[in-house]
């Protein structure tokens, strides 16, 4: 049982000020895995202001400092490593495997990544007889999900701390535990008091406070559309600056002369690893009408080939996060068979044998129309929808036809053709042939997948401010 009763503020472990706690549920078992504190806007209050007095400080602390402080916290994070990752497998779910090969291990990438970044970048540059200096935009409200909890509290974190920025941390209240052993490691580096600080809680409270007080200078917000469209409003009236990374339906072309075998199944495993909880799940396949029925073969296969089980267990995927999370996609499965969606694979209800936790069946529907409801809204479950074209236009102009542009995928055997594609895709991220993760590429989406990159030099530009000193260099002779 874990009890983390206590905020992070101004570099010690504070009690709310007014207390109150909720349990934290461990979504293989069920039971209570531990509890939190809920914050209030004083506790908001009491961060904002530790943070921006140490502004004032690390604002001015030289890169080599930032640098040396970002190699302590990557020291402090390899001991901790085996505790983050358990961590997150006890709060949302995630399998044993993947919490240490991929969840704890991008905490780390986003890490090191800032710091190799920031050991080259240039914060000035004179352009003529005028200096641009590139500063630290003040304080920053971070508020983040539970699907892949370090890695996005590390791409926003990491970035902030490498240009000099000061910040105040809500975590999701669902998954709270990798947040909690995050903040022992950067106390543990030395981190200096006010620069990061935690504070507990939901979204209309806590994420509220955040992104409305007049002393936070800019919100980093990643979660649903819907989320970030209220965390926009509430922002609005101090007119800070607005960093989101919402929802996505991520098309997934699969050209005419691709490798059906290879590019549907690893297709499908896309969608299913994390249990479907990635907000850039290729979780709308797009197959060629005339190889339709061969593409749902392969899919059937792949899904039914992924295994289901205690995160402990070796399985492919665990459960879910939430009895809600469980209840929405069965109702969006159920939505799509009374649309007229054939069950591929999977359907309704839990696997055999896992009645208490909150596990989906790897679930292929198809064929479908983009029109249908599992082809717009998000899921964010182990559910691919595949859908039929006739010609690559086509596949191009349903792709699009969505109001995400997070990521999207291609699959081919011509270069040439697959980069045609992709060129006309509307999304922030595309990737050819399961092309692998590249922590230096910006990430970000295009409508309402949000505004704005994280990830590598891109995201440093979102915690910094341009400042143009005129008749800073003399005139040319």
């Amino acid at each position: 049982m874990r009890d983390y009763l206590k905020f992070y503020i101004n570099g010690a472990w504070v009690d709310p000020v007014t207390p109150k706690c909720i349990e934290v549920i461990n979504p293989a078992t069920e039971a209570v895995a531990g509890r939190i504190s809920m914050g209030s806007a004083a506790d908001v209050d009491a961060a904002v202001k530790a943070a921006r007095a140490a502004f004032a400080a690390y604002s001015q602390t030289s890169v080599a400092d930032r640098v040396a402080l970002l190699e302590a916290i990557i020291a402090e994070y390899k001991k901790r490593y085996a505790d983050m990752a358990a961590a997150i497998t006890e709060e949302m779910g995630a399998p044993a495997k993947l919490s240490q090969n991929a969840q704890a291990a991008m905490g780390i990438g986003h890490l090191t990544t800032a710091l190799n970044v920031l050991k080259d970048y240039h914060f000035s540059e004179t352009q003529g007889t005028t200096l641009l200096v590139r500063e630290p935009i003040g304080v920053c409200g971070l508020i983040t999900p539970w699907n892949w909890p370090v890695n996005q509290i590390a791409c926003k974190v990491a970035p902030a701390l490498a240009v000099g920025c000061t910040m105040v941390l809500k975590p999701s209240e669902i998954a709270p535990f990798s947040a909690q052993v995050w903040t022992e490691i950067l106390h543990a580096a030395g981190v200096p008091a006010g620069v990061f600080n935690l504070v507990n809680g939901d979204g209309p409270t806590v994420g509220a406070a955040i992104s409305s007080h007049p002393e936070v200078d800019m919100v980093s917000f990643t979660g649903s559309t819907r989320a970030g469209i209220e965390v926009a409003r509430n922002a609005a009236p101090t007119v800070k600056r607005v960093h989101q990374e919402l929802g996505g339906k991520s098309p997934n072309i699969i050209l005419p002369d691709a490798d059906f075998q290879r590019a549907v199944t690893a297709g499908v495993r896309s969608v299913m690893s994390n249990s479907g909880q990635s907000c850039n799940a290729p979780t709308r396949m797009l197959v060629p009408n005339a190889r339709m029925a061969e593409a749902l073969a392969i899919a059937k296969a792949a899904a039914e080939g992924t295994t289901v089980g205690d995160p402990a267990s070796g399985a492919a995927i665990g459960p879910v996060i939430s009895a809600t999370q469980w209840d929405k996609i069965q109702t969006l499965i159920e939505r799509g068979i009374a649309e007229g969606a054939a069950v591929v694979a999977g359907g309704p209800g839990k696997p055999a044998g896992l009645e208490t936790g909150y596990y989906v069946k790897p679930t292929v529907l198809g064929p479908v129309k983009n029109s249908a409801t599992i082809a717009r809204e998000e899921i964010f479950g182990p559910v691919l929808t595949v859908i039929g074209y006739d010609t690559v236009d086509e596949a191009v102009a349903i792709a699009n036809d969505t109001p995400y542009g997070l990521a999207a995928y291609v699959s081919g055997t011509d270069p040439e053709g697959v980069r045609k594609v992709a060129s006309r895709l509307r999304a922030g991220q595309v990737s050819l042939n399961s092309a692998p993760t590249d922590l230096m590429a910006p990430f970000g989406g295009f409508k309402q997948s949000g505004n704005g990159r994280e990830w590598g030099e891109h995201a440093f530009g979102e915690f910094l401010e341009v400042k143009a000193v005129l008749g800073y260099a003399p005139k040319p002779a």
